[in-house]
């Protein structure tokens, strides 16, 4: 794996640790001097994205340290088990709000400050602008903890929505001396903390399928397929896998030779496909070829 591709992995966790450390500091300070549940329950979601952008970064740097003789497949799953820790946190930290939510429901509330709209408005637009940065990032450089770690912005975009309208429902309910609206503030706590642990529940989800040494489906693998067929002396490609693990895939393929040829020659055919798709393809960190002799009428 490139260095550059780490480089920026790292970079966009260190994005996520700051951006998510202001936003909660600034809707949690907010949130408890103009008394809205659900700006504090949303400030504890970012408080999670901090932590989970944390995970993300020691597992990029874990990622890249290059192979050795216990782990000679690399370090890449390191990837997955931190947005499997990041999903951790969402489910707990879902649990916690909607318990506070539920028991603001039946305790005497008022209606939050105006300050609590901005906070939330503010929260809207700097994580779906975070989203979007890792979220094509993430693709960019085949992250799984990078794309992780967006979808949790997006989930917070989510939580401050409802969280905006909750506040919005709060003080409309007390000018308008309607008692039953003052409550959208706990509300919207509860339908936030049913976000985050469903947010939660998929990321556990995908990376636990992605630790299960999940490959690369047939038409994500079809440049793969064509650059080896189109290596000279090979007759046909009987078989590829390429495994993920992180930033990368480790590929595993057998092709088919004319059995005429010679042992040498059918191991420098083998080299030449192994050079190919490591140099055609950047997040390819190893091969490992299997010679077949080819028939005509059989795959090997």
């Amino acid at each position: 794996m490139q260095s550059e591709q780490y480089r920026l992995a790292e970079k966009g966790a260190w994005v996520g640790i700051l951006g998510n450390l202001v936003l909660a500091v600034l809707k949690g300070v907010v949130g408890i001097l103009f008394n809205s549940r659900a700006l504090t329950a949303d400030a504890a979601h970012s408080a999670s994205d901090v932590v989970g952008s944390l995970a993300v970064l020691i597992g990029v740097r874990a990622a890249k340290q290059p192979p050795d003789e216990d782990h000679p497949y690399g370090h890449g799953k390191a990837e997955s088990i931190t947005a499997i820790i990041v999903a951790v946190l969402l489910g707990v930290v879902g649990v916690e709000i909607g318990l506070g939510s539920v028991k603001a429901l039946f305790a005497e509330v008022s209606a939050p400050g105006w300050p609590a709209v901005g906070a939330a408005f503010v929260s809207i637009v700097v994580k779906e602008g975070m989203f979007q940065y890792k979220y094509r990032l993430g693709k960019r450089i085949r992250s799984q903890a990078i794309i992780a770690n967006a979808w949790e912005h997006r989930s917070d975009v989510y939580s401050s929505m409802a969280a905006l309208i909750g506040i919005g429902g709060a003080i409309i309910g007390e000018w308008l001396g309607i008692p039953a609206l003052v409550y959208s503030d706990a509300v919207a706590g509860i339908l936030v903390s049913i976000l985050v642990l469903k947010m939660g529940y998929t990321l556990a989800r995908e990376s636990i399928h992605n630790t299960l040494d999940h490959i690369l489906h047939e038409e994500d693998a079809e440049e793969l397929w064509k650059s080896a067929a189109g290596v000279p002396g090979v007759e046909r490609v009987d078989e590829l896998r390429a495994r993920e693990h992180g930033f990368y895939v480790i590929v595993d393929i057998k092709v088919a030779v004319k059995p005429t040829i010679s042992v040498e020659e059918g191991h420098h055919i083998g080299k030449q496909v192994k050079e190919a798709l490591m140099e055609q393809f950047d997040h390819v960190l190893d091969v490992f070829v299997h010679i077949n002799p080819y028939h005509a009428k059989e795959k090997g």
